[in-house]
């Protein structure tokens, strides 16, 4: 009888058959489920208040029903195949505490408030629904089928991608904040009204140009001015491309990219829709042009940005250093001779070569920009 072995760090076969996949589920399934009881516990707390009243509770208490089930049933097959119980024992852990503190029918404590929350239930939904598209298109379709979806650093990227969404009242401050406070002199009611009465979908085309056209030139200034490209090489310090992979983006980074562009679109007065609408396009685009894919586009490569357009942006060749700028449409590139998209080839590899590399770990990168400079 093999002896058991409890450790994170394994030399044995992931394969399909090994228990491998049936313990990350459950350990996956068991971390979700057991972050939905703490939501229902302490909705005030963990809940973003936008999200509260849109929520199906019969759909949503079904759904955690079965994420604890699936923790449970993936840990035990786990631990019955691998001679590694750690993530088998990991789910059905989470699964049973989640359980113990009301499961699928736990009740929904306290009362609303509308104070400083952490976005704990917008980082569970992120995680489910990203992970199972991004996931599978990387393994149908894989650019490198030789890189693991566990690959160097991934624990690095989940933190930054988690904090992301557990931080969101603080970025949405940071990203709003400045507009209103230094800008609201250059606000007009006519202007205003008229520009949020135009049709949705011309709203939603006139945010991502303008959008694009100021994030073209704060990107470019982040990597020209050297105090600016101390925060953004956190980002290009990623050696993978992945769906996760553009989580990694310091907060220094995030805010004055975020705060410099939504000054015009605060100004402009666009409406809440349009504007929910182009938030949600540019996260889900953000994190597929990261993508471990090979998807090339043909002839649309040149109009909207594409993963082997911001593959190269992040690639090692000196031909990359300091091209394709643009979030959404290569034609800013090319209209300000930044644009590299040579035919049918991907950059060889990914990061920055510095002579004080970016060090692993999100608290070593949060304060790497910080530190003296030979």
């Amino acid at each position: 009888m093999r002896p058991w072995r409890f450790t994170l760090r394994t030399i044995e076969p992931r394969h399909f058959g090994t228990g491998w996949i049936s313990g990350v589920l459950a350990a996956a399934l068991g971390f979700i489920g057991l972050g939905a009881v703490v939501c229902f516990h302490y909705p005030s707390i963990f809940t973003v208040p936008e999200l509260r009243a849109l929520y199906p509770l019969a759909y949503v208490r079904a759904l955690l029903h079965l994420v604890l089930v699936g923790a449970f049933a993936f840990g035990a097959i786990s631990v019955t195949l691998r001679q590694n119980k750690a993530l088998g024992v990991s789910g059905i852990g989470f699964a049973l505490a989640a359980a113990l503190l009301g499961g699928s029918q736990v009740p929904v404590d306290g009362e609303l408030t509308q104070g400083p929350f952490l976005g704990l239930d917008w980082f569970l939904l992120s995680l489910m629904l990203y992970s199972a598209t991004f996931v599978p298109l990387e393994r149908l379709f894989a650019l490198r089928p030789e890189q693991e979806v566990f690959r160097p650093a991934w624990r690095t990227d989940l933190i930054y991608f988690g904090m992301s969404a557990l931080l969101l009242q603080l970025t949405t401050l940071l990203t709003m904040g400045p507009a209103m406070v230094f800008f609201d002199w250059a606000a007009s009611a006519r202007l205003q009204a008229w520009v949020s009465s135009q049709p949705g979908v011309v709203q939603f085309i006139e945010i991502l140009v303008l959008t694009d056209v100021c994030q073209y030139w704060i990107h470019r200034a982040f990597h020209r001015v050297p105090l600016l490209w101390r925060f953004h090489e956190i980002h290009h310090s990623a050696e993978t491309m992945d769906w996760i992979a553009g989580a990694r983006l310091h907060l220094v980074d995030v805010a004055v990219t975020r705060g410099l562009t939504y000054v015009p679109i605060y100004v402009l007065g666009f409406d809440q829709a349009a504007l929910v609408a182009y938030v949600i396009f540019v996260s889900v685009q953000a994190t597929f042009i990261h993508a471990n894919v090979r998807f090339e586009f043909g002839p649309l490569a040149w109009l909207v940005a594409t993963p082997r357009f911001h593959h190269w942006h992040h690639g090692i060749e000196p031909e990359a250093v300091d091209k394709n700028f643009a979030i959404h449409l290569p034609v800013l590139d090319w209209l300000f001779g930044t644009f590299h998209l040579p035919a049918g080839r991907w950059p060889s590899g990914y990061g920055v070569h510095t002579d004080r590399p970016v060090p692993d770990g999100f608290m070593r990168q949060l304060t790497h920009p910080f530190r003296r400079r030979p």
